[in-house]
């Protein structure tokens, strides 16, 4: 079987029969794989914790007909330890991880492999607000894939002025004549939090108001929900704990 290389960050994992594993992935050139790592659930095995959720490796693949193969397997980071320990890293995490298997495919995507990374690190550290960092991922994540909300002008006609409401069916800001009675008013400041989050722009964050910044949250929860057309089963328990 031929044979690749390649650094991935584990999303999610399957049980198969009575030693086996399905790790699911995503990798740096390789897009979404789905390989079967030997043997992983017996106590001796060599590279099991290596391949764990929120796990980032390096490994060689044997590529398969509907399954790949992990045949080696170097661990380069465990994030899941320091997530484990706190409730809601852990949610935020698996948000995450969750939102990165429903928007990525075979395709190779850099960008978002990069990204992931990045906000596991972030969350591991305990380095921003849990939440803050999943919604930061989310817009960021979206807008990689294409499917980026207008937050500088309004989605309908292209205004940069008097923007007032956020529709998640059209797709952003809108301006006060294109703001139909369905898209709900919002503050100013809301829509900077938006920006704040897209950007990564951490210390005005820091002072952002609770009010503000659960709006945004909303926003982008259910746009990020629109936009992948399913739901996404770990939001319900992310930022509870605030």
């Amino acid at each position: 079987m031929p044979l690749y290389r390649d650094e991935a960050i584990v999303l999610r994992t399957n049980d198969l029969g009575e030693a086996d594993r399905i790790v699911t992935a995503l990798s740096r050139n390789h897009g979404k794989i789905r390989a079967v790592a030997k043997g992983v659930r017996r106590t001796l095995s060599k590279f099991g914790a290596r391949l764990e959720p929120f796990s980032r490796f390096d490994a060689q693949f044997a590529e398969g007909r509907s399954l790949d193969v992990v045949t080696q397997a170097v661990g380069i980071a465990a994030y899941g330890g320091p997530l484990a320990s706190d409730y809601e890293r852990f949610t935020a995490a698996s948000g995450i991880v969750e939102t990165a298997d429903r928007i990525t495919d075979t395709e190779p995507s850099p960008g978002q492999f990069t990204l992931l990374g990045s906000a596991l690190a972030s969350l591991a550290a305990a380095q921003h607000p849990p939440v803050l960092i999943f919604d930061s991922y989310v817009l960021r994540a979206i807008s990689i894939a294409g499917w980026a909300p207008s937050l500088d002008a309004c989605a309908q006609c292209g205004r940069t002025e008097g923007l007032c409401s956020l529709s998640v069916v059209a797709g952003g800001v809108l301006c006060a004549d294109c703001a139909g009675p369905d898209a709900p008013r919002v503050r100013p400041a809301v829509v900077e939090v938006l920006r704040m989050l897209r950007s990564g722009a951490w210390e005005p964050l820091r002072v952002a108001g609770d009010a503000d910044l659960r709006a945004a949250d909303s926003f982008v929860r259910a746009y990020e929900q629109y936009v992948l057309e399913r739901r996404v089963r770990s939001l319900p328990q992310i930022g509870r704990g605030r």
